[in-house]
């Protein structure tokens, strides 16, 4: 099937484009829409009655779920209130998966519980038919003794050298906060946070899709990580910063043929299934009870420009290789 704006940003409303997308297409589908929390979007009212952004909110869901293939998979992030609007919506088209917590702390507001996650439901289309692969992160552990933050008691020497299995509360990714690491849009998502969840449910060169594509971030996950993307975005400024930042990126976010998702000079999350071909690629400890003081590490000398220029480029060495892999840093 030869899908309408694949590998492109679309200006437009997202609820006349998804209109020209077919049934079952999509293989991951994901949208962090507006807030209704009166946010500074350029060219979008985000204050709208209740009632109204709720029927708003049914209609974009519903061309979601339409869209996505029967293996696919639904992601929307947004804050507790509206996703348990959201949820009653898609407990009656869609099969419920998974609450993912994802902690991101906000500022006090007074005289109510401090707000210390975002939500991120995870639906499928048809549960027995969901493309789902378990993915691992490393191992927490305190910064300035490496030792592992959990005590595993006399366990651990069964621990898995890289790190744990991903659960439903992520504590290991934190929002985007500084200024020079911002594009001008006032909700922007680390490009790890999507390409932890395009690793868990899509393949090579399977298509994801944003409604609300803002600046780019899950079509930069999705390049990186060898898919197709396609965005759409109500702010044409907007629709500019996502393609000047996609035209930086390569499909190329590799260790040897697998994707894995990088932060800085770190692998942050992989495949379980691929961990035996990965591990070649990073110093282990000579015993598991090591794990508790000794991390793992990749073999490679990670280049990083004091500042980053134009290109945004990092270039890795793999230690005891004649190659490089060139991968685009976006923060």
């Amino acid at each position: 099937m030869i899908l309408p704006y694949r590998n492109e940003i679309i200006q437009g409303d997202c609820l006349g484009l998804l209109k020209h997308i077919p049934d079952n297409s999509i293989d991951m589908t994901f949208a962090d829409p507006p807030f209704n929390l009166k946010k500074g979007y350029k060219s979008y009212r985000d204050s709208l009655a209740l009632q109204e952004y709720l029927d708003w909110c049914e209609q974009w869901i519903s061309e979601m779920v339409r869209v996505t293939k029967p293996t696919g998979s639904i992601f929307l992030h947004n804050i507790p209130k509206w996703l348990t609007y959201y949820a009653t919506f898609l407990n009656q088209i869609a099969v419920f998966k998974h609450w993912i917590s994802w902690d991101a702390p906000t500022s006090p507001m007074g005289k109510t519980l401090q707000p210390n996650h975002y939500g991120i439901l995870f639906y499928a289309k048809k549960a027995k038919e969901l493309k789902f692969y378990e993915v691992r992160y490393p191992h927490k552990r305190d910064r300035k003794s490496s030792y592992l933050s959990k005590d595993y008691g006399g366990k651990k020497g069964g621990l898995h050298p890289f790190g744990s299995l991903v659960s439903d509360v992520w504590t290991d990714i934190h929002r985007v906060k500084h200024n020079k690491y911002r594009d001008e849009h006032p909700c922007q998502l680390p490009v790890h946070l999507l390409e932890r969840l395009i690793l868990m449910t899509t393949d090579e060169n399977d298509t994801v899709l944003d409604p609300f594509s803002g600046t780019g971030t899950t079509a930069i996950a999705a390049k990186r990580l060898g898919r197709n993307y396609i965005g759409f975005e109500l702010d044409p400024d907007y629709v500019q910063i996502a393609e000047n930042k996609l035209a930086q990126e390569s499909s190329n976010s590799k260790l040897g043929d697998y994707w894995v998702s990088f932060y800085l000079d770190k692998v942050v999350t992989l495949r379980d299934d691929d961990w035996q071909s990965l591990q070649e690629f990073f110093y282990l400890p000579t015993r598991p009870e090591e794990i508790d003081t000794v991390p793992i590490t990749l073999k490679s000398i990670v280049q990083v420009p004091a500042r980053l220029n134009g290109d945004n480029k990092m270039v890795i060495q793999r230690g005891g290789q004649n190659n490089c892999l060139q991968k685009n840093m976006l923060f």
